[in-house]
C-alpha cells in the first residue's frame, strides 16, 4: 500500500522527514492521556448524574494504567511524531500523586506537557505540578455566575474556588487558558461576563460549541450556539479582529480585542469542523487508544503491555492504528450520526 501523502497544511520539511500520516495525510502530533475516568463534577454535557450516579461502576484500580505504563507509551509515541502530551480525565487531579507522572513524562525531551482540569484542586496542586515539569494548564469554567456554575457542575461547587485555582496556577508560573462549553438556554446569557472577567489578564478565554460527544449528554442541535453568533455578541461589546493560526492543526479560531486587552478563542467542532487538521491520538485510562473524540472503539495496548509486548511491538501498534485512521466525524455529522454509539468523553478526555 502506498504511503499517505501529507495534507497540504502539513506539507513542511519537519513533517515530511517523519513520514507518518493517516489516510487523510494528517500527522500524529498530540497525545491526550486520560489518567482517570472519575470526576468530582457531574456536568450534564459530560457526566450527567442520572447516568454517573453513586452506583456507577468506574474502572477498578487494577484496570487503570500505571504511571510507568503511561510514561512508556508516551515515550514511544514521540518517535512517531508526538510533540505534546495533554493530561485529561475524567478529572486528572483526582489521580493520586499526579506530579510524579508529570516528572516521569518530563524525562522525554522536546515535548510540551499540558493539562486540562476543572480547577478544583489547583490551589493545592499547581505549584507541585509546575515544579514537576508541567508547562501549561487549561481550566474548564462554564460561567462566572455562581448560580449558573453550580447548576452546570451539578455538585453545588462554587465558582470562587475555581477562580482561586486559576490564580494559583498563574502564581505558580503556569500559563492558563480558560474553556467554557456554550449551551444555548443554559449559560449563553453569562458568556459576556466570562469574556469580561478574563479581558486584560494574561489568561486566554475560549468558548466551545456544545458537542454530541458520547451518548448520554442529551445533545440537540438547537442547543448549539454557533460561534458566528457568539463572535458577533462579543464584537458588539468589544471590537475583535481575527488572528492567524500559530501552527497547522490549532484547534481554536483566535481573535484579539482591538483595544489590546488580549485574545479570545472559539472551538467550532459543530458549525466549522476542523477534522482535516486534527493531529490528536487519545489514550484512555485503561490503555486503549482512540483516533477520534467521537470514536466507537479503541485498540487495547494495556493487554499487550501486560502480556510482555516489546517496545517495537507497541510502536508498531501505535503506528498501524494511526496509518489506518480515517476519522472525520464532525465533517460528516448529520441527522443520523447522533444515534451512533460513541465512547463517553469522560473516558478518553475532551
Amino acid at each position: 500500500m502506498a504511503a499517505a501523502q501529507p495534507h497540504p497544511d502539513f506539507d513542511d520539511p519537519d513533517t515530511a522527514d517523519e513520514g507518518l500520516f493517516d489516510t487523510l495525510g494528517r500527522p500524529m502530533r498530540d497525545l491526550r492521556i486520560s489518567v482517570t475516568d472519575r470526576c468530582n463534577f457531574r456536568c450534564q454535557y459530560c457526566m450527567p448524574k442520572e447516568i454517573f450516579g453513586p452506583d456507577f461502576a468506574f474502572l477498578p484500580r487494577s484496570a487503570v494504567l500505571t504511571f510507568e505504563e503511561i510514561a512508556r507509551l508516551a515515550r514511544l509515541s514521540t518517535a512517531l511524531g508526538v510533540r505534546k502530551f495533554r493530561l485529561t480525565g475524567g478529572e486528572p487531579t483526582l489521580r493520586a500523586q499526579l506530579p510524579s507522572l508529570v516528572r516521569m513524562l518530563r524525562e522525554t525531551p522536546g515535548v510540551e506537557i499540558a493539562m486540562t482540569t476543572n480547577g478544583t484542586m489547583l490551589k493545592a496542586l499547581a505549584a507541585p505540578l509546575r515544579e514537576a515539569g508541567l508547562d501549561r494548564v487549561t481550566v474548564s469554567l462554564d460561567s462566572v455566575d455562581d448560580a449558573v456554575f453550580r447548576s452546570m457542575n451539578d455538585m453545588d461547587f462554587p465558582v470562587a474556588l475555581v477562580l482561586d485555582g486559576v490564580e494559583a496556577a498563574a502564581a505558580a508560573g503556569l500559563p492558563v487558558k480558560v474553556n467554557a462549553v456554550v449551551r444555548r438556554g443554559v449559560n449563553d446569557h453569562t458568556l459576556l461576563d466570562l469574556a469580561e472577567r478574563f479581558r486584560g489578564t494574561p489568561h486566554t478565554m475560549r468558548f466551545i460549541e456544545f458537542m454530541d460527544v458520547g451518548t448520554t449528554n442529551g445533545w440537540r442541535m438547537d442547543e448549539v450556539l454557533p460561534t458566528v453568533d457568539l463572535v458577533r455578541r462579543i464584537d458588539a461589546r468589544w471590537p475583535l479582529e481575527p488572528v492567524a493560526p500559530r501552527y497547522a492543526g490549532e484547534v481554536a479560531r483566535r481573535f484579539r480585542y482591538r483595544d489590546g486587552a488580549g485574545e479570545v478563542g472559539f472551538i467550532t467542532s459543530v458549525t466549522q469542523p476542523f477534522c482535516g487538521t486534527c493531529t490528536r491520538l487519545r489514550l484512555s485510562a485503561e490503555g486503549k487508544i482512540y483516533t477520534c473524540l467521537f470514536a466507537t472503539e479503541g485498540v487495547d495496548l494495556r493487554e499487550a503491555m501486560r502480556e510482555g509486548a516489546s517496545d517495537a511491538v507497541l510502536t508498531s501498534m501505535l503506528e498501524g492504528t494511526w496509518r489506518a485512521r480515517a476519522d472525520r466525524y464532525s465533517e460528516l455529522r448529520s441527522q443520523s450520526t447522533p444515534g451512533l454509539r460513541k465512547v463517553e468523553m469522560s473516558y478518553i478526555g475532551g
